[in-house]
């Protein structure tokens, strides 16, 4: 399921109230985050497992995307200006960005230390109890984040934050695949643990690939999804006046979306109460819908 299939489309959330969900829950996965990170690979370095250290690895770059979700909620609720005159709603798609590429770089970095360690498993050791201890400990903790994060980005519908509680998640599965090497480890199957790494790995970099995808999509104007659309269209048609609809256009703006469309109305009405017509339904619009512009043109018919 995309970020975007996540989010329902009616119902809109005001951007203070989505700025200070983003704040509080992402200080929230920082302060999990800081914790567990420095358990981790402390843990992981006593008891000598690689995946341990690598999900530590993984969770501490989570700090990295928890600033950068922090970053850019602040600047995307900067009013607009002469240069930005549709404001700054693009640092959430530009932060999403980073975060994917992050997740890949991350993610790659596993992938050759945990290759290393399996084509030398001389060079595997033995793992600590502690390390088991530790890292279902971490999976407990990184799955109550994950939902708690979820719950309330769909609350105030911000696709930023359902990346950053996705994020949470692959740390969940990561956590779980780390369990199950070090379980292996233990039980006399040591490359269990490099294997472990390199999947978790293989996780982040799908992640981070998705994200980025996304967000490189809503950079390039994407237009939303077809139930959103609908929902506009009918909105519009609702407007009294209204006959039909027809060129109707949006494109992304962060969580926000522009519009633009054609309004078939009666065509012997005067110029003045066409554009009352016009009038009404942006406002319409811009009243039911995370719409910050609506560019209408009037076709009489």
């Amino acid at each position: 399921m995309s970020v975007q299939q996540q989010i329902k489309t009616r119902d809109a959330v005001s951007p203070e109230i989505r700025a200070r969900a983003a704040s509080k829950s992402t200080w929230v996965s920082v302060a999990v985050n800081f914790i567990l990170s420095i358990g981790q690979i402390i843990i992981g370095i006593f008891s000598k497992s690689q995946g341990l250290i690598a999900d530590g690895i993984h969770t501490l770059s989570d700090l990295v995307a928890d600033f950068i979700v922090l970053f850019a909620n602040h600047h995307s609720r900067k009013d607009a200006d002469d240069d930005h005159p549709y404001g700054h709603h693009r640092f959430e798609n530009a932060a999403s960005l980073i975060l994917g590429l992050i997740l890949c770089a991350v993610g790659l970095g596993m992938l050759v230390s945990a290759t290393h360690k399996i084509l030398h498993p001389e060079d595997i050791p033995q793992v600590h109890n502690i390390a088991l201890y530790m890292a279902l400990v971490a999976l407990i903790c990184k799955e109550a984040l994950f939902r708690y994060m979820l719950a309330v980005a769909k609350k105030v519908k911000s696709s930023l934050l359902v990346a950053n509680a996705w994020h949470a998640r692959s740390d969940a599965a990561s956590s779980l695949v780390v369990t199950v090497g070090i379980i292996g480890n233990l039980l006399g199957y040591p490359i269990l643990d490099p294997i472990a790494a390199l999947i978790v790995g293989l996780i982040i970099i799908k992640m981070g690939f998705e994200f980025g995808w996304n967000s490189l999509n809503d950079l390039m104007d994407k237009a939303v999804n077809d139930e959103e659309l609908e929902a506009i269209r009918q909105t519009l048609l609702n407007t009294q006046g209204v006959l039909g609809v027809h060129q109707l256009r949006t494109r992304k703006m962060g969580d926000m979306i522009i519009v633009d469309a054609h309004l078939e109305v009666y065509g012997e009405l005067n110029v003045r109460e066409g554009h009352q017509i016009a009038v009404n339904a942006r406002n319409a619009v811009m009243d039911k819908h995370d719409v910050i512009d609506v560019v209408t043109h009037i076709d009489p018919v």
